[in-house]
């Protein structure tokens, strides 16, 4: 998700939590708290495969984050000893800022790598686009109000009543997405397309990689409209194998398609984008012309419509 909510829902659980004894500190604190897994985006890596798929990682996984925010409750209460909270809920609301922004992240479609160093595929449920002023926008309103008229009145309950219509609106979320895969059939793949939750794109893989696409809403009358896209390029024997696109299968699920582009194979991670104009595809080997024969190559980023 991006910063500005993960920003505000820390403020908002710091100040609901901690807020009548840390007073406007509280909101400052967990906004601050609540960015702090994202600061892995300033790791670098060869390749932008690397990025994608190690982003969201170790910063993101929850027995990382509940051994930092135990570590930070023991610092604190060591600096503070007097301090007006308990120290059950001092952790208790560090841990939940922390554990927030993963269970967010995670409502997303790109991935979150919840239970690193164990390596299941990302949790990627779906629910919610990385922008969504519906979500957001409660949250930051609440919190300014909070900010504005302090937290030991009625800017705690502005705070909890915030955090309750945010939550149920990622339920909401999810049941628009389990909908969606019920309305176009079985064995979907089903994401929501920007800045909404009310129209969803549906993608199905059929075999020998054939894949086709649908735009479902939650209005809808009739059955949706699917669009065949033409065939993948059968050339995954070149990749196979390869450390980098077997990463990259694994970080999306195998949710990727491939194309030959003049002397270029490009693979697609098919959750984000529409068809033909996905947000992450990387050139991943080159075919020799006068040869014939493909060569892997270090990845690099393939742009979403190819100039001319």
């Amino acid at each position: 998700m991006d910063s500005i909510s993960q920003a505000v829902l820390g403020a908002a659980v710091q100040g609901a939590l901690l807020g009548k004894v840390q007073g406007r500190r509280a909101l400052l604190y967990g906004a601050a708290l609540g960015t702090l897994p994202d600061l892995d985006v300033f790791v670098r890596y060869a390749d932008p495969v690397s990025s994608m798929t190690y982003h969201r990682g170790f910063s993101h996984s929850v027995f990382v984050l509940t051994a930092l925010a135990a570590l930070m409750t023991w610092l604190v209460r060591r600096r503070w000893p007097h301090a007006a909270y308990s120290t059950g809920r001092f952790f208790t609301a560090v841990w939940l800022v922390l554990i927030t922004h993963v269970l967010l992240d995670a409502f997303t479609v790109y991935g979150t790598q919840m239970f690193w160093p164990l390596a299941p595929t990302p949790e990627s449920w779906a629910a919610i686009f990385i922008i969504d002023p519906v979500y957001t926008v409660p949250l930051l309103l609440a919190v300014l109000m909070a900010l504005a008229i302090g937290l030991a009145g009625k800017g705690g309950g502005v705070l909890v009543g915030a955090l309750v219509f945010s939550t149920a609106y990622l339920g909401f979320g999810l049941g628009g997405r389990l909908l969606a895969e019920q309305r176009v059939g079985e064995a979907l793949r089903a994401v929501p397309m920007p800045l909404n939750t009310l129209v969803w794109r549906v993608i199905a893989l059929g075999p020998g990689g054939q894949q086709i696409e649908a735009v479902s809403s939650l209005f809808d009358r009739e059955a949706p409209e699917w669009v065949r896209l033409p065939p993948q390029s059968d050339v995954r024997h070149v990749l196979k194998g390869v450390p980098l696109y077997e990463r990259l299968r694994w970080f999306t699920g195998d949710w990727l398609r491939l194309d030959v582009i003049g002397d270029a194979l490009v693979v697609s991670d098919l959750r984000m984008g529409i068809a033909g104009q996905y947000t992450f595809r990387f050139q991943m080997a080159q075919c020799d012309a006068s040869t014939g024969h493909w060569q892997v190559v270090t990845p690099s980023a393939w742009p979403s419509v190819r100039p001319g």
